[in-house]
Formats: structure tokens, sequence, C-alpha cells
């Protein structure tokens, strides 16, 4: 599944965007739907603190802070891919205005479809690096994503019942045709997001949530 909907991810990480519009037509609302992937930071993975000493969660022992920011992402499309790109910073603090010194992050990049399956996830890492007597420092990266275009786009037959003309006074003029399972799945499956946050461990992520 892997190999066939997303032939490639590479870590430089990228993130796509996906754009529309709606607009009132003939008394209803259009949507136009885009091929790329909506992009995301997962709830309580946009940020991350390292304590020293390591397994304390005082305030006081809190050592280097970092939170990811300025997304700016890009879209491409042609006859085989969608491929998504994304760049961002990420800005960071640290407790003492020490000697110079790097911190290496860890950063994921996933590929999710229909909002549960991920079906590709690459980690790669962001190095932070302080200057002598500097407690703040940023750093820029990017990521990437590659969606074969098939696997984003809607069968024709669920085209059709999407974009059908309903009259007024038809049985169905009022009924949503996401209402029916084999719509709703279909655009579900054709649905894909790009998801961007810190690696985080067990501790770390329980520390976002509570602080």
């Amino acid at each position: 599944m892997v190999r066939k909907l997303l032939l490639a991810t590479s870590f430089s990480l990228i993130l796509a965007g996906c754009s529309g519009e709606g607009r009132i037509e003939n008394g209803g609302i259009v949507q136009l739907r885009s091929l790329c992937p909506q992009v995301a930071i997962p709830a309580g993975t946009g940020s991350v603190t390292l304590f020293d000493p390591a397994g304390s969660t005082q305030a006081n022992a809190i050592d280097v802070t970092a939170a990811i920011t300025n997304l700016d992402d890009q879209c491409y499309e042609d006859s085989e891919f969608v491929t998504s790109n994304v760049t961002y910073d990420v800005y960071a603090s640290r407790r003492d205005a020490g000697p110079a010194r790097s911190v290496v992050l860890p950063i994921f990049n996933t590929a999710v479809q229909g909002g549960t399956d991920v079906i590709a996830k690459r980690v790669g890492s962001v190095q932070l690096d302080f200057a002598d007597g500097q407690t703040r420092t940023s750093a820029r990266g990017q990521a990437s994503i590659r969606v074969a275009r098939s696997a984003v786009t809607l069968p024709s037959e669920v085209r059709r019942e999407l974009t059908r003309k309903r009259r007024p006074g038809e049985v169905d003029a009022a009924i949503d045709p996401l209402s029916k399972p084999e719509i709703r799945d279909a655009v579900a499956r054709a649905s894909f997001e790009q998801l961007v946050g810190f690696q985080l461990n067990d501790a770390q992520l329980r520390y976002n949530a509570t602080k």
C-alpha cells in the first residue's frame, strides 16, 4: 500500500496545503476539492521541553524549549503524482547563556489516509545551534511527501453523484450525498493529510498535555 499510494517520502520534511473555496450556486453551495493533502501539526506535538536534570518536570529544571511555527506549504501536481512541500521554522530558547551548544531534536513527517490510517512515516531531525552567550536561536526545515494521483482522484461514479444537479422537489434534493456510506468512504479514501511535529516520548507528551 505504501508503495502504491505514497511512492516517495523524503526527509527534507514537507507539508502541503489544501486549497478550496465555497460559492453559492443555484441555491446550493459548491465546494471545490483540491487533490493536495491537508497539512497540520497534531495536538501536543508542536512544542518540546527538555529538562536538566532529566526526569524532572519542575519549572526551574527547564533546560531547552522549542516550537514549530511559520508553516509555508506548496503543492505541485502532474499527470502521475501530487507532491506536497512545506517549510517551517523552529524557534528555541535555553535557560543558561553558556558556551556555544548544539541541540538536535527529532521531527516526524507522516502521511495519513482518510483521517485515520498512517500509510507512511519518516523521522528526521532539526539542529539548533546556540551561539556563545546566547539564549535564543532558530532553524529552518522542510519536509515532503509524494502521493500517486490515482490515489487522490475520486472514482467517476462518485464524482457524478457528488456533482449531479438536484432540482427542488426531487426526492433526494435535500439529501447530502456524503450521508451515503459508499460516497463518504470513497471521499475519505481519496483524502490525505500530511502531519509534522516533534517526535516525543511518553513523558514529553504527558507534559505537553498538562502544561
